[in-house]
């Protein structure tokens, strides 16, 4: 596991006598899409932000791009750490998986805003990750984009940028095909401190999911209202109010 970190690019940022606060992107995004978040812990957290293996400056690579293999390597990234862990979409199967497999002192508490419960036989077919799993890695990309940002947000994006975005379609399509299939962890093993967050724009089955792992983990579920599944970005101040600051006050 030692030569695992060095094959992830990492950032850390803030204070560093304060409490450590892990950000975990979501599928086809970056450590930089958790920047405004870390600007706001800065001051009193010792932030870590990394791309997770396949995207961004960790690509490429070549998986598995499996839960356990990402848990391993956030589990190296941290060393000795007691932390925080923050995932947004995807990124907080990782933080569940991750805080399940650390020994419990090591888990202050976790927060996750809006992940997908594929596994479980209610959650729907036809999602942006859903429909991603069956065609060419780089399409998958492009339409899982698409949906997300809408067929004008993509068309602005830089070539380059696009570009960049349909070759990290392996990781999008591994990952996602992993997680349709495997339950990464379970609610029986959540001993820590969760908060379970969705918008009250965002899609039904997000929000349900939320309740649900709140319910069955003995957490709690927080709405962020006027917020959509981006509420890391379009909401930063009420994402770190609520979702954060909570498990910093302990």
């Amino acid at each position: 596991m030692s030569d695992v970190p060095d094959r992830i690019h990492r950032e850390w940022s803030g204070n560093p006598e304060g409490t450590v606060v892990v950000l975990v992107h979501g599928s086809l995004d970056r450590s930089a899409g958790m920047a405004r978040l870390a600007r706001l812990l800065n001051p009193h957290c010792r932030v870590l932000r990394y791309d997770r293996r396949g995207y961004a400056r960790s690509w490429p690579h070549s998986g598995p791009f499996g839960v356990p293999d990402q848990v391993e390597d956030l589990v190296g990234l941290l060393g000795d750490d007691r932390a925080v862990l923050v995932g947004h979409s995807y990124g907080g199967n990782v933080a569940l998986a991750t805080a399940v497999a650390l020994p419990r002192d090591r888990v202050v508490g976790v927060s996750v805003y809006e992940t997908p419960l594929s596994w479980l036989p209610w959650w729907p077919r036809n999602t942006a990750g859903g429909r991603s799993v069956a065609v060419p890695s780089e399409d998958a990309a492009e339409a899982f984009m698409r949906r997300l940002v809408g067929d004008r947000g993509w068309e602005a994006l830089p070539e380059r940028t696009r570009q960049q975005r349909r070759r990290e379609g392996l990781a999008l399509q591994g990952e996602l095909s992993w997680l349709r299939e495997h339950q990464p962890w379970s609610p029986a093993d959540i001993t820590f401190p969760l908060l379970c967050g969705s918008g009250s724009r965002g899609s039904e089955h997000h929000a349900r999911g939320m309740e649900w792992l709140a319910r069955e983990s003995g957490g709690r579920h927080i709405v962020i209202e006027g917020a959509g599944h981006g509420a890391h970005n379009s909401h930063p101040v009420e994402f770190v109010r609520t979702l954060i600051e909570p498990h910093l006050s302990r």
